[in-house]
This record gives structure tokens, sequence and C-alpha cells, in this order.
């Protein structure tokens, strides 16, 4: 007997995204979320980049960054864009809102041979790209030689020697750590990196092509590294990580169909990977791992196209999202953990939800276009085809 609530799942339509995001002639690599997330900024297989208004949902800059595909993208502040290629170059861009009206809005789609005018080019770094690894950043503060720039960040990219991981620090493009692969183990190649703080420690957490990980931590910058944990979950190469610091815990995905969560810890004696728990999904190649900001779900990008969403707490698949046809490869979450500070007429707080209804009428369509954009929980996926879907889930 079928009961009433398997008739109505089985009737209800498949998820739609919002919006689809065509832009791009080359398969989407990367896609990033910029200044409160009122700009989304998408990178593809030819080095091209287009930053989006997620208000307008049109493009207010394009140019090609690289001459290489784009590994990974990132944002220094509201005024510079952090762009790492295959052409083993990691730059920072000054773009600032003010500055948009100077480039080109001419879509590689429409126009992939044409060079644009590029934002100004503020530094560049020569950094190891033969394993498809994307940079990790993070704040600096203390440990940080000179900290009388509070703008300044730790930057944490493949080693030149197989499984080591280099830390650079920008503005001064100093490289103050190296820390050495495993001993012992043979991980092969890091394939996906975090750095990141647990309490006061600078920490980071390794993928390796073997389908190890690793987390090391740094109590301060007299203190060696240290190893807190070490575990191997998967039989095939690390895709990608991150983590859920109010859980204690960080989950990685990979070639294989396993997702895992690993042990978040900086204790003196290392844990195993006993602690660890991993939940077969029947689907290989999940990447582009994102723990969305208020750390209850976190999601994948799929090579069979499909984006996966899964419970923190649980690890429970809650939801599929079958938009396209071809491979997932990139994903990226709004980020909402920060107060928006969008400000309205009459000096009411876009985070005030009395003044935000009581002001309804009176404010304009770009202004409620604004507030949606950057209070909404996005989720954007980028694919093979070259078209990025934006989701409004849970």
């Amino acid at each position: 007997m079928t009961s009433d609530h398997q008739i109505q799942s089985s009737t209800l339509p498949a998820p739609q995204p919002d919006y689809v995001l065509r832009g791009h002639s080359a398969q989407i690599h990367s896609v990033c979320f910029l200044r409160h997330n009122t700009r989304l900024l998408t990178g593809d297989a030819q080095g091209w980049l287009v930053l989006w208004s997620l208000a307008s949902k049109r493009p207010v800059a394009v140019w090609r960054a690289h001459e290489g595909a784009i590994l990974g993208l990132g944002s220094w502040n509201d005024d510079k864009i952090i762009t790492h290629g295959r052409d083993t170059k990691l730059l920072v861009w000054q773009l600032r809102e003010s500055d948009e009206p100077m480039f080109s809005t001419i879509l590689p789609i429409e126009d992939d041979i044409t060079r644009r005018a590029e934002p100004w080019l503020l530094q560049s770094l020569e950094v190891n790209t033969l394993n498809f690894c994307s940079f990790a950043q993070c704040p600096a503060n203390a440990l940080e030689k000179n900290d009388d720039d509070a703008s300044s960040i730790f930057l944490a990219v493949p080693g030149r020697r197989e499984g080591e991981v280099e830390i650079y620090s920008l503005p001064s493009q100093e490289r103050l750590f190296t820390i050495g692969a495993p001993k012992g183990i043979k991980t092969g190649m890091v394939m996906a990196l975090k750095i990141t703080y647990l309490v006061d420690d600078l920490t980071v957490i390794a993928g390796f092509e073997s389908g190890h990980t690793c987390l090391w931590h740094k109590p301060s910058l007299e203190a060696g590294w240290k190893t807190a944990y070490i575990g191997r979950v998967h039989e095939q190469p690390v895709l990608s990580l991150d983590m859920a610091e109010t859980h204690s815990a960080y989950f990685t995905s990979a070639a294989d169909a396993l997702v895992a969560r690993h042990p978040l810890t900086i204790a003196d004696t290392p844990v195993t990977d006993e602690l660890t728990k991993q939940v077969q999904t029947k689907h290989s190649g999940q990447q582009a791992l994102r723990v969305r900001s208020d750390e209850k779900v976190f999601a994948t990008a799929g090579w069979d196209g499909r984006i996966r969403v899964y419970s923190v707490k649980t690890m429970r698949e809650l939801a599929v999202l079958k938009w396209h046809k071809q491979g997932c490869y990139a994903l990226a979450f709004a980020d909402l953990s920060h107060p928006v500070g969008t400000v309205l007429p009459d000096s009411h707080d876009a985070d005030d939800s009395a003044g935000k209804a009581s002001l309804e009428p009176y404010l304009t369509v770009e202004q409620k276009r604004n507030i949606k954009a950057q209070t909404t929980h996005w989720l954007a996926a980028g694919a093979k085809d070259g078209k990025v879907s934006l989701w409004d889930i849970y």
C-alpha cells in the first residue's frame, strides 16, 4: 500500500535553479561570492573571469586573468580579488565597485579571443600548480612578523616537493613556513587545502593524492608545526575539504564515492581515523565541498552533473539538485555570517526585519534586489557546460 506522503513526494516537481548565468564558453572551474554577496566571480578553463552583479544578474567586469585554467578565486577586503591559474601564477587585482564602469561586459561566450582591459595588478606570485590544487587563505594575526597592517593575509599553496605545503604572507609576499610531508606515509601530491585558526593556533588541513588527510597546527611563531591528526578514509585522491568549527569537524570528498567527517582538533596527542565517520554515497567524483556559513549543511559538485546537499550534523543527504546535463566542478555558498549593513531609508538597517517590513512599500526595485542578493543563502554551482546555476534552498 502506498502512503499519501509517498504519492505526494513522487508528484512534486524537481527543484529548479532560481537563475542561470550564461557567459562562459569553457567549463567553469571556480566560483566565489564577493563584497557581502553583492557580486559573484566565476572563472573558467581558459582563464577568463566574469564578475556578476547578484542584484541584476548581469556582468559588470570581464577579463582574462590567466593563460591557463582558473584553479581558485578569493577576495581580500572589498577592493581586491585573488586569482590562481594553471599558468603557475597567483595574482592580486584591485577592483573596487567604483572602478567597474571602466571594464568590458562583453562575455567570453560572445568573444573569447579579444583581450579586455584588466584591473590594476597589485601582486604576482610564482607558485606550484602541477597538482591542480587551489590556494587557501585566512587573515593574519599575531603570528605575522609584521602585524602593523591589519589587512594582511596568509596564503597556503602546495609546495615544490611532493606532499609539502608552503605558506606566504601578503602583502609582503614572504614565504613564512614550509610544512613537510607527513613522515612514513606515501601521500602523493597535495590535492586540497584549508588554512584557519583553531583557538589561537594557526592550523592547516591538507588532503592528498593517496586519500590521506592531515591536520597541523602552530601555537606561535617560534613553535614548530605539530601534527594533530592523520587519517585515511578515501581509497582515491581527496578532491576537496572544508570545516565546520562549531561541530569540531572537517569534511572531505574524493574521486571515490565516500564523503567523510574527520575530527577538528589541536590536541597534543594525535588522534587516529577511528574518530572519523564515512558515508558511502554510491556517486563517485564529488568535489568542491563547501560548508554553508551557518554550518547546518554542506554541498558537493558532482561529475555526474548533480549538486548534493548534506546535513552537517548527521551527514544525511538532504537534496539532489538536477539541472546541469554535464559534470559540475565548482561550488560556493553565499556567506551570511556577518551583518550585511545595507542602509535603507530613514537609516533603518537591512538586518532589522521589522524595519524592512515597514519600509517595504517605499523601497525601489533596485534596493529590493540588493537586499535579496545580500540576505539569501545562495548556492552557486559551475559546470562543464559553461553555465552557473544559482539556487536558494533551505
